[in-house]
């Protein structure tokens, strides 16, 4: 079985050189790293990632935390991570916390024993408490979707507040003032700034929100099927209804066609976050999309910067929020 002498002496550099090209390839000059590329390859050498782990203290494996590996959202975002973090040598380990603190907790405490060399997390609770676990991780961070008030980390997400805006003052100009809104947890800054859009831009318009008309989806299925179904079956509906996000949006066409009403001639839709084959839904569903790409990209490069950079740990926090696209569909119609 080859060794890694037998990578140096091919490629006619010392043991140590070749060493130091596996485990930090940025410290070894292209020429010289492509050479000991081919010479590994010749004597059909591969480097041994646990020792490498060891020899490094920290592996070179990224930890992805979120709430649920099935939403399109996050699916989008790990594969811009992916990629640019296979780029950089570094590999994706995705991981589901199902919105659960104390499962998320368990899966970072197990990704940290595995050495990861950084952790992108979308965090699922608040709190001081939380704060502190959060502060206690000693692995390069940055977290996104989920802005939490007193954690120093990277932030980067999306302008959740003009999401819900847009939205609403775009039924507003279609004449709708029996507005409702299917909202998302409290503690979670993405519901809440979604909400408070769509409650300040109706009142900017001086129309008083029906307090039957805003309920809790908890941004899952189950939840967003039942506050639709509550919506929908009052002695007075709501001529339009908004999703904060793809999955109670889904969940409320789903109720309207089981009541029997059509969309939009009876009651207009609308959502936060686009879906697969949002294109051959029927109708399509007038959304405002967060740039996911976009997303995606930012978190990898200040991820690997942070792992990389012998100076990163100094630099300051940063926040980076980026404003969505308002994308209409066919499932609003004017009043």
């Amino acid at each position: 079985m080859a060794n890694i002498r037998d990578v140096a002496r091919l490629a006619q550099v010392s043991v140590s050189t070749v060493s130091l090209a596996f485990s930090n390839p940025g410290r070894v000059s292209a020429k010289t790293l492509e050479k000991i590329r081919n010479a590994a390859a010749a004597v059909g050498y591969v480097a041994d990632p646990l020792a490498q782990s060891l020899a490094r203290g920290r592996s070179r494996m990224i930890g992805f935390v979120v709430g649920n590996v099935g939403n399109p959202f996050f699916g989008d975002i790990r594969r811009e991570l992916e990629n640019y973090a296979l780029e950089h040598e570094h590999f994706v380990l995705v991981t589901d916390s199902s919105g659960k603190p104390d499962r998320e907790r368990a899966l970072i405490g197990q990704l940290i024993g595995l050495k990861i060399a950084g952790l992108a997390l979308a965090p699922s609770s608040f709190g001081p408490e939380y704060v502190d676990f959060i502060k206690s991780i000693n692995v390069p961070m940055v977290c996104f979707d989920q802005k939490v008030a007193g954690i120093e980390r990277d932030f980067i997400g999306s302008d959740n507040y003009l999401a819900g805006a847009m939205l609403t003052e775009h039924l507003l100009q279609l004449g709708h003032r029996r507005i409702a809104f299917i909202a998302g947890p409290k503690h979670f800054h993405t519901a809440a700034e979604r909400y408070r859009g769509f409650i300040e831009t109706m009142a900017s318009a001086g129309v008083e929100v029906n307090p039957n008309f805003v309920v809790d989806g908890q941004f899952t299925r189950a939840a967003g099927y039942e506050a639709a179904m509550r919506l929908l079956i009052q002695p007075e509906r709501p001529s339009a209804i908004i999703g904060a996000n793809n999955v109670l949006a889904l969940s409320a066409l789903q109720a309207m066609q089981e009541l029997g009403f059509s969309c939009p001639d009876d009651i207009s839709l609308a959502m936060i976050d686009n879906v697969q084959w949002s294109s051959v839904i029927t109708p399509r569903i007038t959304m405002v999309v967060q740039d996911t790409l976009q997303l995606g990209n930012l978190i990898a490069r200040r991820l690997v910067h942070r792992i990389t950079n012998p100076d990163a740990a100094s630099e300051p926090a940063q926040d980076f929020v980026l404003a969505p696209k308002f994308v209409p569909g066919n499932s609003c119609r004017p009043v």
